[in-house]
């Protein structure tokens, strides 16, 4: 008969504890929701944003987007009216210059955006390339106020005889054409420049009272450049018209392409003439008061996609650089290298 002491009946348990714990396999840390099998992680998301970050009607801005996988083009639509993009190395991004109409109603209004991914990268775990990926959000537009001015001018500006309804109706015809000639590749680069180095004497989106009624609303900017004042060229692009208008006057309109176009009016004289390329800060024509006019001065004025933007605001906007012109440019020259017998051949008419 064997007798047990207390002591020893402990040292038995635990030891026979232990060696059934090192037999036993180790407890699993739990796994998150991403590591169970069957799952995948959550889809990179697409990044749009403006600039400036508040859109307003009238109003130019910036359209950034940064979709979740490579794409070799983008599109987009907004408001009915279709958005060209280009891409930024710098920021990575697809960039576009879009706007808001004077008298668009403030709200929300749906972006759509559509592009094709890239036949030449791959994305593991995205989208397979060459296929369709699209994209819809809304962008908000809030209310921007506008002054209001009286003008006296000729009253055959106001109350026209019926010999110049017909030329203002044949006009109307003719700009209707030249308005739906605009380039779908994009003609700018980087950010537009002032046409003249001259006070701005009345801001876009003014409404204009001619000889006591509501005639008009200012779509454009007014500077005070006195007859004779060089008007440089916004930026590069193809002149699509250069003629004599019943209210614009002696009048240039530049095409920018992607529906972006810029309008210089009461000009004395042209320097360029239609069809020719055009760089940056060229020399379109000098100031004058031609048209409907109440003294000499440059009238600016911004057109895209069919609606007139502020041009004040197109100028303080920081625009990425293109990094190589359209092959429609190959042939534009620099300004400082136009000699005075090239500027003095380009004069179309006065």
């Amino acid at each position: 008969m064997f007798r047990i002491f207390p002591g020893a009946l402990l040292c038995a348990v635990l030891l026979l504890a232990v060696s059934s714990s090192a037999q036993l396999p180790a407890a699993s840390t739990p796994s998150s929701p991403a590591a169970t099998p069957g799952t995948q992680a959550a889809a990179p998301a697409w990044q749009v944003r403006t600039e400036p970050a508040t859109l307003v009607n009238g109003a130019p801005a910036i359209l950034y987007v940064v979709p979740p996988v490579n794409v070799e083009g983008l599109g987009g639509s907004w408001m009915g009216h279709k958005i060209f993009f280009s891409f930024d190395p710098a920021s990575h991004s697809w960039y576009a210059l879009f706007g808001t109409g004077l008298n668009r109603t403030p709200g929300k209004y749906p972006l759509v955006l559509e592009g094709r991914t890239d036949p030449g990268t791959t994305d593991p775990g995205t989208t397979d390339p060459g296929t369709t990926v699209s994209f819809q959000q809304e962008l908000e537009v809030a209310s921007q106020p506008y002054p209001q001015v009286e003008l006296k001018v000729q009253h055959k500006f106001t109350a026209p005889s019926r010999r110049l309804l017909r030329r203002i109706r044949k006009e109307e015809i003719l700009k209707h054409r030249v308005f739906g000639e605009s380039s779908e590749a994009q003609l700018w680069r980087g950010p537009f420049l002032s046409p003249v180095r001259e006070p701005v004497t009345e801001q876009f989106g003014v409404r204009r009272i001619f000889n006591g009624e509501l005639k008009t609303e200012h779509l454009g900017l007014d500077f005070h450049a006195a007859r004779g004042t060089r008007v440089q060229a916004a930026n590069s692009g193809r002149v699509i018209l250069a003629r004599r208008l019943f209210f614009e006057g002696n009048c240039v309109i530049v095409d920018h392409g992607e529906g972006l176009m810029t309008l210089y009016m009461h000009l004395s004289k042209f320097k360029v003439r239609k069809g020719q390329r055009v760089r940056r800060g060229q020399l379109l024509g000098l100031s004058g008061a031609t048209g409907r006019a109440t003294g000499p001065h440059l009238h600016l004025a911004v057109r895209w996609e069919g609606v007139y933007l502020d041009p004040a605001k197109l100028l303080k906007l920081d625009l990425p650089q293109l990094v190589a012109p359209h092959p429609a440019l190959a042939g534009a020259r620099e300004p400082a290298e136009r000699s005075g017998a090239a500027q003095s051949r380009a004069v179309s008419q006065n």
